[in-house]
């Protein structure tokens, strides 16, 4: 019989029961592992033989990415040291690293919940698997080939860059997966089709993770390389890493492995549950995970659930792809924008290229102002990018309500990376 990594529960009561038991045991965990929990939970009032439902999970307190940072260098640890195996931590771009311990147990639980990424995927132990993202501190590379090789797949653990070495490893070894930020696809169908190489490879599926990949860029890839699906990984280093959910092959949202962890979709103003369909900010709480439990944690990561039951028949439910982070919103003359509208307008619109950048200014006169960069289609007539330009100027105020200017700029101007692509520059002093 061919090994599953799909979870056991098989009904959404089961499931339900099976996140109630999580829940006890994470409480409990965290109130007698940490001293910080144990002070929070005391602080509101809630003891672990409290949590008799899942309902329950409202009363308690949230985290945050400041509780992080901090507890610098080992936050919220419920376990001793003994028993850490392992670290990762953030970028620590907005100042200290977030860093997280791991259990053995807790690796393992990380790379069988990767692995069902793969089943999910549709991949089999035939496949080859070229992963081109980090190796070191961050938690990216490791987990995709961990994950990979508890499937049964062969990895070819590249790391990112190098497109040398990317298109001759397609070529020689005959990739058939290849994993990478939606950037970095982009970049490699470019060089790929820039190269004529197409016809030597065997690539048939990218996963993307690290970033939202826009439906022009999708179609840019798709158009370039011909793949029979592109799928979206959600992760974060809080939440194990990478790994944490993908969509299926009928790409009608995000399955999110509920049996591992609690998901929430609060109003991030109110903290409030969101109505079902709703965007909202993501919550996490988990069931299982040692050295650094998740109580109600606030990702900042934006989206809604997607009700119903998916195609595919998994009893899994999904989350629809991340529109941004709360904490990436633009305040643009008083009114909230988050680049994946901008984003989700341009996508709306034919002739236009993958690749855009939304801009920021404040003139002498103490006035934002706000341009839009975006590629026409390669190839496209330039001739008719002033009236591209002005129908996305329209677009832009009709849904987001904004004024904008927009400049068109020929295929392949606007920068491409290797790892996550910027798209705003807010040039505001504060």
């Amino acid at each position: 019989m061919t090994q599953t990594f799909m979870p056991r529960v098989k009904t959404a009561e089961e499931l339900k029961a099976h996140q109630l038991k999580g829940l006890q045991w994470t409480v409990r965990h965290a109130y007698e592992g940490s001293p910080v929990y144990r002070a929070r939970l005391q602080e509101a009032g809630v003891h672990p033989e409290d949590i008799r439902s899942l309902e329950d999970l409202q009363r308690l307190p949230f985290t945050t990415a400041n509780d992080l940072k901090e507890g610098y260098p080992f936050p919220l640890l419920s376990v001793p040291f003994d028993r850490v195996v392992r670290m990762h931590a953030s970028s620590g771009t907005t100042g200290k690293r977030k860093v997280l311990c791991y259990t053995q147990k807790d690796i393992d639980d990380w790379t069988h919940f990767f692995a069902r990424c793969y089943e999910m995927a549709g991949l089999s132990p035939e496949d080859r698997v070229q992963i081109a993202v980090g190796y070191g501190i961050w938690t990216a590379g490791i987990s995709f080939q961990l994950g990979c090789e508890a499937f049964g797949a062969m990895a070819v653990p590249v790391g990112p860059g190098n497109l040398d070495m990317q298109c001759q490893f397609l070529v020689d070894f005959k990739s058939t997966v290849m994993c990478c930020t939606a950037s970095m696809g982009l970049l490699m169908a470019e060089e790929i089709h820039r190269r004529g190489i197409r016809e030597q490879i065997a690539l048939k599926k990218m996963i993307f993770g690290s970033e939202r990949a826009s439906d022009a860029m999708r179609d840019r890839i798709q158009t370039l390389l011909g793949v029979e699906h592109m799928f979206d990984i959600p992760g974060m280093t809080e939440l194990y890493g990478p790994g944490t959910g993908l969509d299926c092959s009928y790409h009608t949202g995000i399955h999110y492995w509920a049996d591992y962890y609690i998901l929430e979709i609060l109003n991030p103003d109110t903290l409030e549950p969101a109505p079902t369909g709703e965007i909202g900010e993501m919550v996490v709480t988990t069931l299982s995970k040692e050295a650094v439990p998740l109580i109600r944690y606030r990702t900042r990561d934006l989206t809604r659930m997607i009700p119903g039951r998916c195609p595919c028949g998994s009893v899994l439910p999904r989350h629809d792809r991340l529109l941004g982070r709360s904490d990436d919103m633009i305040i643009f003359r008083a009114v909230n924008i988050y680049p994946g509208q901008v984003d989700h307008v341009l996508s709306g619109i034919e002739g236009l290229g993958s690749e855009y950048q939304i801009i920021v200014d404040r003139k002498e006169d103490g006035r934002d102002y706000m341009r839009i960069k975006v590629e026409g289609a390669q190839g496209g007539d330039a001739t008719q990018f002033e009236d591209l330009a002005n129908r996305i100027s329209r677009e832009v105020k009709k849904q987001i309500m904004v004024s904008a200017g927009v400049e068109i700029v020929a295929y392949g101007i606007l920068p491409r990376s290797e790892r996550k692509s910027q798209r705003v520059f807010d040039n505001r002093e504060e």
